[in-house]
């Protein structure tokens, strides 16, 4: 038995070989882990590494799976996380396969994931490597020296990033203040109004879920003449093995 990050107990039976993955970001912190032979399904999301993930079963989406084809691989462990999945898949799962959940709030509880992921899978040698090359590329992280910044992921309702959110947790790491960890709910909805009483200095428009795109510059200029607005690619504030990636990706936008 083994206790997830939601404190439910989850009864495994030595080391899992068939291996279903229904959060993108450890999916491909598994396959970083060596674990390509036992991860045998995926979401549609799922899509690093791009040379390998394909090779697992589609199991539809992180929110829409297709219980027949789960049924179909037999899985001996579901990977799902708190945010990613929703409570009822968790349910349905649970009453036929061991369902591990993680909850990742924070950069701490990227470790915490990346260690226990190794503790379960027996690949704790290379969990404990990936840790280390996290953390050593997270050393050089550039500095947005108080910088004020909204990290917009939707349009119509326009949403931002807010409180108890990894996105929020590396934003924070890198110097940024977030005006909007104030308001209600972890992904909140911000009027114009709203964005103007925030005096940003900067507009982060997240390439997903929403695909901003520069033509997207003029909606926010129109009633945010003084901020400068910004393509950010959304794959980089993914956690887990994308995080090394990530680093230098900063550097590069920031540095």
């Amino acid at each position: 038995m083994r206790r997830d990050h939601l404190d439910r107990m989850v009864n495994l039976n030595g080391k899992p070989k068939r291996i279903i993955s229904l959060v993108p970001a450890i999916t491909e912190t598994m396959y970083h882990l060596g674990l390509e032979k036992e991860i045998i399904g995926r979401t549609r999301f799922c899509k690093f590494p791009a040379d390998k993930v394909q090779e697992a079963i589609n199991i539809g989406g992180t929110k829409d799976i297709k219980l027949e084809r789960i049924h179909e691989l037999k899985p001996d462990l579901i990977i799902a996380e708190k945010e990613e999945n929703t409570k009822e898949i968790v349910e349905i799962l649970e009453q036929h396969y061991p369902v591990f959940v993680f909850e990742v709030q924070h950069i701490k509880d990227v470790y915490r994931m990346i260690e226990d992921l190794g503790s379960l899978t027996d690949r704790k040698a290379a969990a404990n490597e990936l840790i280390n090359n996290i953390q050593s590329a997270f050393q050089a992280l550039p500095s947005a020296d108080g910088k004020r910044a909204a990290y917009v992921i939707w349009r119509k309702p326009y949403m931002v990033v807010g409180k108890d959110t990894y996105i929020q947790s590396l934003l924070e790491e890198m110097g940024f203040i977030n005006p909007f960890i104030k308001a209600d709910g972890r992904y909140p909805v911000v009027t114009e109004e709203e964005f103007l009483q925030a005096e940003l200095d900067m507009i982060l428009l997240a390439t997903e879920p929403f695909p901003f795109q520069e033509k997207h510059f003029k909606e926010f200029q129109a009633f945010l003449p003084n901020v400068k607005p910004m393509v950010i690619d959304g794959e980089m504030f993914w956690y887990g093995a994308k995080m090394v990636e990530a680093a230098d990706y900063f550097k590069k936008v920031w540095g």
